[in-house]
């Protein structure tokens, strides 16, 4: 298949955790022969704080990965008829702009011989519900979310059997354990400050564990203010900084365990969505303790995969034993393993998203079928098909 994605950005994953599992899913399908064109904006904020940052050498770790992707920038101007010519699959990104979501939408409506499908991995369905309404999904065939609970919320909004849930996964050929064992120390959490929606939980999970526990705490990820910086120093952590995701497993390997602190929403209006780093995390093999979340899909098994702290003592308990026990440690890296690679691998999603896309046009090839009647009137020119909001619920 010829496959077009638009992104906001491929080349960068500066504060843009969607470019990791965008970066596995796109080389996977690419592997397995398909045609993959990637589109994303001029002027990506994510690119440009990458660029201001880091100059060029900043996509050298991403470059050096993954040298079978690229993507092209494409103007404000640009002709969406023109960028998903040829295309038999179209996936557009919710970080893109309103109208070329609608224009790419009225290009299906239209008659466009190829499956439309748009793609959500953030909670602003539930944060920012206007925003998200405001995009004018009434061409598309269907909504890929991340997580059973933002279906639920697109199936509230009317697009019932039209919804797949397609988590994020690990590539397993970037993350993995490394070939040689080498001394680890201390605890390593990777990840982004935000807006502030996880700070109490980042001190009582995090800083405050990791002091107690006498365990060195390094951390890496951008949106650090200067307050934020301030209570790092407090606790004794060494911050560094972005680091490119490609460098990930390397930074994992030099440490003991890591920690999962997810956002608020992830924690309780969104359950069952966790962060792409914990399916990176146990892909490359270091223990993992987590903080409240419920994994509310089944796809872990807490207390084998991962451990669990209800709270900000036994964080630290739970921390002090991983520190002292090496069986422990040996054991939760087996179990996550065996979870990864058994259920959550860009590979295993590729599967999940060619087998929906072939559930979509099967159902489209019969008899009274949406795309069967445009097909139809596609062939007689005294049918016309214009607003076609009316026969699709409306996003």
């Amino acid at each position: 298949m010829k496959i077009v994605y638009f992104t906001h950005s491929l080349a960068s994953c500066w504060n843009h955790g969607n470019a990791h599992f965008l970066r596995g899913v796109l080389s996977e399908l690419i592997a397995r022969g398909h045609d993959v064109q990637v589109w994303e904006p001029a002027g990506a904020w994510s690119l440009a704080n990458l660029l201001a940052d880091h100059g060029e050498a900043g996509l050298d770790a991403y470059r050096s990965a993954y040298p079978e992707l690229s993507s092209t920038v494409y103007p404000a101007d640009a002709s969406p008829e023109a960028m998903v010519e040829g295309a038999d699959l179209v996936i557009v990104h919710e970080w893109n702009d309103h109208d070329l979501v609608a224009a790419i939408g009225r290009l299906r409506a239209r008659g466009g011989r190829f499956t439309l499908l748009f793609h959500d991995t953030h909670h602003r369905a539930v944060s920012e519900p206007e925003a998200m309404r405001a995009y004018d999904l009434s061409g598309y065939d269907g909504v890929l979310a991340f997580g059973e609970t933002l279906s639920e919320v697109y199936r509230g909004w009317g697009w019932q059997g039209r919804v797949w849930t397609w988590h994020e996964a690990a590539d397993l050929r970037r993350f993995h354990p490394p070939e040689q064992e080498r001394a680890r120390e201390g605890l390593v959490w990777i990840g982004n400050w935000g807006d502030g929606e996880r700070t109490e939980e980042l001190e009582r999970f995090l800083f405050g564990p990791a002091q107690t526990a006498a365990l060195p705490l390094d951390v890496y990820g951008v949106r650090y203010p200067d307050d934020a910086k301030a209570m790092l120093a407090r606790y004794g952590v060494r911050y560094h900084g972005w680091a490119a995701n490609a460098r990930a497993g390397e930074i994992f390997a030099n440490h003991l365990a890591t920690v999962h602190v997810p956002r608020r929403y992830y924690a309780t209006i969104l359950p069952g969505i966790p962060t792409i780093r914990v399916f990176e995390a146990l892909a490359c093999g270091i223990p993992l303790v987590s903080a409240p979340w419920n994994d509310a899909e089944g796809l872990f098994r807490p207390g084998e995969d991962y451990l669990v702290a209800r709270d900000g003592d036994e964080m630290t308990r739970q921390l002090t034993a991983l520190r002292d026990d090496a069986d422990l440690r040996a054991s939760l890296v087996r179990s996550g393993l065996e979870t990864i690679r058994a259920r959550h691998s860009c590979a295993h999603r590729v599967d999940e998203l060619l087998a929906i896309v072939n559930h979509i046009t099967s159902s489209q090839r019969k008899p009274g079928s949406l795309e069967a009647d445009r097909a139809a009137a596609a062939e007689d020119p005294s049918v016309r098909w214009g607003d076609e909001k009316a026969q699709e619920p409306a996003a």
